[in-house]
């Protein structure tokens, strides 16, 4: 065993770990959501702290790796992907807690089916999945599966869509509150965003694993 092994290997578990983190965020969400659960909500706002201090973490990790050992080949290049897939991870957590935020802030004037008519909590359920994909293309440095999970990424476009079709059509025919309703779609775009992030991590265990940038090419 080298004497970078060890180090990489805690980075890595440290990096599943703070996957684990977000995804248990979304599937929080996904639950506050469905119940307008307040108190999960503030669960999901505090939880947004162990996020951060992760995404520290693991940033302190790879500075020390680089400095100390100057890794290279695949080495280098799964040190690279660990920066920009924790500050991903940070970026979607901070989307959960605006979500969260957002239910806290607004749970007497929200209904079930007003969320329902945005696909909130089938926009989560897709996140989710890419999210625990990408765990286990990461985990076992499956580049095929990476790329067959990012592909999900293409249905966030169709919900961001129907969302404005759908806030257009809620101001103009029904009597609730309109920031509410802006709020919503700019909960759909951030959901959107996630999607675009999760995206990115699969690119990141592709260029790790294969050495191949998948940024910025058409055809993936």
């Amino acid at each position: 065993m080298s004497i970078i092994e060890p180090e990489l290997t805690a980075l890595k578990d440290n990096l599943l770990d703070m996957l684990n983190l977000v995804i248990g965020q979304i599937e929080k969400c996904k639950e506050s959501i469905h119940s307008i659960d307040v108190k999960l909500a503030e669960e999901i706002m505090e939880n947004e702290k162990k996020i951060n201090n992760q995404e520290l973490s693991i940033d302190r990790d790879c500075e020390n790796v680089l400095a100390l050992h100057t890794p290279v080949a695949i080495d280098l290049r799964f040190v690279l992907s660990a920066l920009r897939i924790s500050n991903d991870l940070e970026r979607i957590g901070d989307n959960t807690n605006g979500l969260a935020r957002f239910v806290k802030q607004n749970s007497k004037e929200i209904n079930k089916k007003l969320l329902e008519e945005f696909r909130l909590e089938k926009m989560l359920e897709i996140l989710s999945s890419m999210l625990v994909g990408m765990k286990e293309a990461f985990k076992d440095e499956n580049s095929v599966l990476a790329k067959e999970t990012l592909k999900k990424n293409e249905l966030f476009d169709d919900f961001n869509k129907k969302a404005l079709k759908t806030a257009e059509s809620i101001l103009k025919t029904q009597s609730t509150n309109p920031k509410i309703i802006l709020r919503l779609f700019s909960i759909v775009r951030a959901l959107e965003r996630s999607g675009a992030l999760a995206k990115n991590i699969g690119e990141e265990i592709v260029f790790y694993v294969e050495a191949e940038v998948l940024k910025h090419n058409k055809k993936e």
